[in-house]
């Protein structure tokens, strides 16, 4: 692959707070390159910089080798389109939202007509064309913004966050359209996610941000590999282990993730993994108690938080545990510092990362 964009240790600053933090980044030609990171790690300005919408305080920015200037600025911005976290859509029609680009660059009335439906099918909104863009559900209003950014034919399509606060299936529809994208017309693509598991998913390359800054880079079995500390805390995950993973003969998989500790988890998966359990997945008991649960385990409670209708407990079961219960569970058990307790979970909580 070439590079199709790269940042030369660019810095943005928005009056004394510092959006960006010298940041190196190469955009390979038709790749998937996803921003991972929690709000407020830089993906939305790093992205509006990328489709020329901001110029960096510092730094430079390149598309095809020829670094971006006053002079092709413009020209350049015709290669990339960017659809927002929020769709902005205008109080008119399906049809009118999605041509509007086309008709500023004087396209013939034929080919808008042409490709409006070709966008629409697209993105399976085949017959929408006559309703009123914002009285669509907010799914149906998101497929509408990539419509109306697919239709220019860019080179480079960035996405902030465009499955956010979205239903599973309008998700996964918005998943397979930008894939599909990208295999079949070579769009490259940059997506800005907090969502890890979107992120592994079917980027080629995701670059982990936090405070401005691109912590690492890598394929995505690089990056969870190992799964770094930098993107565990982020997403604010408990329970997190690295282990090596086995298949049962069941068709489960057993990750061994030390000191005398396995779980159980679905699926088949061989070789080193991440993994984390909710803490609200585990179920808590005093006594020994039957349970489906594939996962179970006797500790010892070492930490007691209280969160006035919740508690959250740390486990010591050889490895330490999160466990979060409600306070009249907590109260009804009668539990306190250094009480034995059983652990129970699910199989299908062990989530493989």
């Amino acid at each position: 692959m070439s590079h199709f964009a790269e940042l030369k240790t660019v810095t943005k600053m928005f009056d004394s707070t510092v959006a960006l933090d010298n940041v190196d980044l190469k955009v390979e030609e038709g790749e998937i390159l996803a921003l991972l990171g929690p709000n407020g790690s830089g993906k939305s300005t790093l992205l509006k910089i990328l489709a020329l919408l901001e110029n960096p305080t510092r730094g430079e920015v390149y598309f095809h080798n020829a670094k971006i200037s006053n002079q092709n600025r413009e020209r350049t911005r015709m290669e990339t389109t960017m659809v927002f976290q929020k769709a902005t859509l205008f109080n008119t029609t399906v049809y009118n939202n999605i041509a509007y680009g086309l008709k500023i660059r004087k396209v013939p009335k034929n080919e808008i007509q042409e490709r409006v439906n070709m966008a629409l099918k697209l993105v399976r909104l085949e017959g929408f064309q006559k309703k009123y863009a914002k009285k669509l559900s907010g799914g149906e209003q998101q497929r509408v913004a990539l419509a109306r950014a697919l239709i220019l034919n860019t080179k480079l399509l960035l996405l902030d966050e465009p499955t956010a606060n979205l239903d599973p299936k309008n998700a996964s529809i918005i998943e397979e359209i930008i894939t599909s994208i990208n295999r079949e017309h070579k769009t490259t693509i940059v997506i800005a996610t907090h969502n890890m598991f979107q992120a592994k998913r079917f980027p080629h390359r995701i670059a982990l941000m936090e405070n401005g800054r691109i912590g690492e880079i890598g394929e995505p079995a690089e990056i969870f590999g190992k799964l770094s500390k930098t993107l565990a805390s982020f997403a604010a995950l408990e329970n997190v282990f690295t282990g090596n993973a086995r298949t049962a003969t069941d068709g489960t998989t057993i990750v061994d993730i030390g000191d005398n500790t396995q779980l159980i988890a679905t699926g088949q998966h061989q070789g080193q993994v991440s993994l984390f359990i909710s803490p609200e997945d585990i179920i808590l008991s005093k006594n020994p108690f039957d349970s489906s649960a594939r996962n179970m385990m006797k500790g010892r409670i070492v930490e007691i938080q209280d969160l006035d209708s919740l508690v959250k407990l740390k486990v010591d079961v050889g490895k330490l545990f999160t466990v979060q219960i409600t306070k009249h569970s907590f109260d009804d058990m009668k539990l306190n510092l250094n009480a034995e307790v059983y652990m129970a979970f699910k199989a299908s909580s062990v989530k493989i990362i």
